[in-house]
C-alpha cells in the first residue's frame, strides 16, 4: 500500500515516512498542494492521502475539492492542527474519509489507516437491479454505464442500497456516511443527495425519492413496477 504524505512541515513528513515505512507501508512525500497534485498524476497507484489543511498557497481543503470534482476518489485522511467543528464538517463534506487533529498518537494514526483500508476492502460487491457497486475498487455501474462518484456520494449510495428500499433518515446518513454523531445544521446530506440523484438520472432509471419529514429511499425500476 502506497501513502502520499502532504504537509509543509518537512520534519513531520520525515517522521511519518519513517514510522509508516517501519509499519509496512510505502510512502511518498509532497510539501504543497501543487506538488501533491503532480505526484497523484504521475503515480496513479497512490492508495491513501494523508493531507494537511493549512499550507502555503492552496490549502488541503481546496486540493481535496479539486480532486473530488475530477472524480479522483483516493481515500483521504486529514492530519491538521485545525480542530474547529466547521473545518471537520467541511472536510468530510468534501469527501475525506477521516480527520485526525494534531498532535496525535502514531498508534491512533495506524489504527485509523487500517480502519479506512478495512472498510474499503472488506465490503462485497453489491448487485441490485441495474446497479453494480464494488466498494473495494470504488466502482459503480448503472446498467452498462460507469458512474463516477465522489467518496461521499459513493457512501450515500451504499447506505441507501443497504436499506433495500426502506426510508433512511438524515441523521442515520450523517452517522453512516459522514461519521458525524450530531446534526451540524447544514444541508450537507441534501446537497450530496442532489448530486447523486443527478448522476443516477443521467445514466439509468434508478431514482432517489424524498420522503418529506422522514428521509430518503432508493427506488429501483422493478420496485416501482411492484408498487
Amino acid at each position: 500500500m502506497r501513502i502520499l504524505i502532504v504537509d509543509d512541515d518537512a520534519r513531520l513528513r520525515s517522521f511519518l515516512d519513517r514510522g509508516l515505512g517501519e509499519s509496512g507501508y510505502e510512502c511518498e512525500q509532497a510539501g504543497s498542494a501543487a506538488e501533491a497534485r503532480e505526484r497523484l498524476e504521475s503515480s496513479p497507484a497512490i492508495d491513501l492521502l494523508l493531507l494537511d489543511i493549512t499550507m502555503p498557497g492552496e490549502d488541503g481543503l481546496d486540493l481535496l475539492a479539486d480532486l473530488r470534482a475530477r472524480a479522483i476518489g483516493v481515500p483521504t485522511l486529514f492530519l491538521t492542527a485545525r480542530q474547529e467543528v466547521e473545518d471537520r464538517v467541511r472536510g468530510l463534506e468534501l469527501g475525506a474519509d477521516d480527520y485526525l487533529v494534531k498532535p496525535f498518537a502514531f498508534e491512533e494514526l495506524l489504527a485509523r489507516i487500517k480502519a479506512i483500508v478495512g472498510r474499503r476492502e472488506s465490503a462485497p460487491v453489491i448487485e441490485r437491479g441495474p446497479l453494480r457497486v464494488d466498494p473495494a475498487r470504488h466502482v459503480v455501474h448503472h446498467g452498462a454505464q460507469r458512474v463516477e462518484l465522489s467518496p461521499r456520494e459513493f457512501g450515500l449510495l451504499v447506505a441507501l442500497l443497504d436499506a433495500r428500499g426502506a426510508v433512511v433518515r438524515r441523521e442515520t446518513l450523517l452517522h453512516e456516511v459522514w461519521g458525524i454523531e450530531f446534526d451540524p445544521g447544514t444541508n450537507t446530506v441534501d446537497v450530496t443527495v442532489g448530486r447523486l440523484r443527478k448522476r443516477l438520472h443521467a445514466t439509468g432509471p434508478t431514482r432517489i425519492e424524498t420522503v418529506v419529514g422522514e428521509g430518503y429511499r432508493l427506488v429501483l425500476p422493478e420496485e416501482e413496477v411492484e408498487a
